[in-house]
């Protein structure tokens, strides 16, 4: 399974819509979760609800703009290779100011999209866009060019 913890609520029509169509074009390839949390701006209070909802027996992976950057195709074989040892893979992104110390020594790795900043909203999407990327890549279907 995979499981996207994020801070905050998806407030636009136009994101949830983007979200959804991935959410659901992912969810033909494996079971996705996602778990949103309140926004808050005490980065303590939001690292308590990260870890109520986080699991250590999983695969953890905090996105954050010092990890590591991956091409699409990198990331797709990653991907791959992470669930041939891990059935729960866990992406957590961060609220706006970022993920808590605590949080980040619990992930197993950390992962760069990019070093610009993003609306978590849009982030949400360009996750959701990456997975489904890595799907059609890894079972060699038209999608990436």
């Amino acid at each position: 399974m995979i499981k996207i913890i994020c801070v905050g609520k998806i407030k636009e029509e136009y994101l949830k819509e983007l979200i959804n169509d991935y959410k659901n074009r992912i969810n033909k390839y494996h079971k996705i979760e996602i778990i949103e949390l309140k926004d808050n701006e005490d980065i303590k209070k939001e690292k308590d609800e990260i870890l109520n909802v986080m699991n250590n027996n999983d695969f953890n992976i905090a996105l954050c703009i010092n990890g590591k950057s991956y091409n699409s195709v990198d990331f797709a074989n990653h991907l791959a290779n992470l669930f041939i040892s891990n059935s729960n893979i866990t992406f957590i992104i961060g609220g706006s100011n970022g993920l808590s110390e605590e949080v980040l020594s619990l992930c197993k790795e950390k992962i760069s999209f990019s070093t610009l900043t993003f609306p978590h909203g849009l982030f949400r999407g360009i996750l959701l866009e990456q997975l489904y990327r890595s799907f059609k890549i890894n079972n060699n279907e038209r999608y990436h060019k």
